[in-house]
């Protein structure tokens, strides 16, 4: 395992680079061992045995901020390594700035993964002048790293000048309602996100609606995850507006929210004009049948709709909801409909006996009752 100084250590390697001369082997191997050297710390024993390849992953390692730094100058010139995992690496800010500073002039690593690095403030810093510069970071990973509202700030500044980048995770912070403002309109000014996670942080009314209102005026973004936030019912409101409005999202996981039948019948307002969103995932909110029954009406009404997938919360199927479902499946019969992540649903007319051993229904799975 990794020293106390901060080195690496530990087991084998998960990926590597090639041989060439600005890339891994030999030469690689002998900067990284001459920048341990220099920061005063035990080199990465995976990194070592790592085999040849594009991706250098050191998940796990305990490098620490000087073990960073120490692999941050060896990467300075090297062209092989395309992809770079450092998750859990307590890298923290001082770390973080190590990577960024490699990361201006390295322009070969495309995907970069620092989640779960206690980079705070500092690294988010660190990070938002770095994206400033790169051109060539298409995805980009910083989930579980502490930022908060202040972070926000230097990261849509980042977001809302950056093009390149396609992918981008941000879940599990701790972003609150004026982080959600401040990303809001960074993510309506951005050109190039396709991809952005945003879940398990504390975005509720206020923030939500921010964020809402920066898909609805997005040309370019396809997935979008704020699931296991707290939007409620005006989060759920903004979102049905922006979803009449966006003519390119295509996923959307709004799942955990503490959204009501209200929310529901809001979002269901967006659905009835949306053309595009051909997955979305409303699981774990509290919308009972009648905001369930909202949605698949809104389905009906839309004759361009673009839904595939649809998942809704596992509750009990009175006889409206059930004939809805059916009416549904015939209209739109490549829609898969699951309830709770099951592809059948229980119908509540039938008796306790037959809701514990016959299968729900619904969906266009092989197992689905016509």
């Amino acid at each position: 395992m990794a020293a106390a100084a901060g080195g690496g250590g530990g087991g084998g390697a998960d990926g590597g680079s090639s041989g060439e001369e600005d890339g891994g082997g030999p030469a690689g191997e002998s900067r990284y061992l001459a920048a341990c050297r220099a920061c005063g710390v035990t080199p990465a024993s995976g990194l070592l045995r790592r085999a040849p390849g594009p991706a250098l992953s050191l998940r796990h390692r305990g490098l620490g901020p000087r073990g960073a730094k120490a692999l941050a100058l060896s990467l300075m010139v090297d062209t092989s390594v395309l992809t770079l995992d450092l998750s859990d690496n307590w890298l923290q800010g001082e770390g973080a700035a190590a990577i960024a500073e490699m990361l201006k002039e390295n322009y070969y690593i495309s995907a970069v993964d620092l989640s779960d690095n206690k980079l705070g403030l500092e690294g988010a810093k660190a990070f938002s002048a770095m994206l400033l510069e790169n051109t060539t970071i298409v995805s980009l990973q910083l989930s579980g790293n502490e930022f908060d509202d202040h972070a926000a700030k230097y990261l849509a500044d980042a977001i809302a000048a950056n093009s390149k980048v396609e992918i981008l995770d941000l879940s599990y912070n701790m972003f609150d309602d004026k982080a959600g403002e401040i990303l809001g309109m960074a993510i309506a000014e951005n050109i190039g996100l396709k991809e952005l996670k945003i879940s398990w942080n504390h975005f509720h009314s206020q923030g939500a609606a921010a964020l809402a209102k920066g898909l609805g005026a997005n040309t370019f973004l396809k997935v979008l995850d704020v699931s296991y936030n707290g939007f409620g019912n005006s989060g759920a409101a903004a979102l049905g507006e922006a979803l009449k409005a966006n003519n390119v999202l295509e996923e959307l996981n709004i799942s955990n929210n503490r959204i009501s039948v209200e929310g529901a019948l809001h979002i269901a307002a967006g659905l009835k004009e949306n053309k595009t969103l051909k997955r979305l995932n409303m699981t774990r909110n509290p919308i009972q049948s009648d905001g369930c029954c909202g949605v698949l009406k809104a389905l009906q009404a839309n004759s361009g709709t673009g839904i595939e997938i649809l998942d809704l919360p596992d509750i009990p199927v009175n006889k409206e909801l059930a004939e809805l479902c059916d009416a549904v499946k015939i209209l739109l019969p490549n829609l898969l409909l699951r309830h709770g992540g099951n592809t059948k649903l229980q119908r509540k007319s039938r008796s306790k006996v037959e809701l514990r051993t016959q299968p729900k229904v619904v969906g266009n799975s092989q197992n689905a009752v016509a």
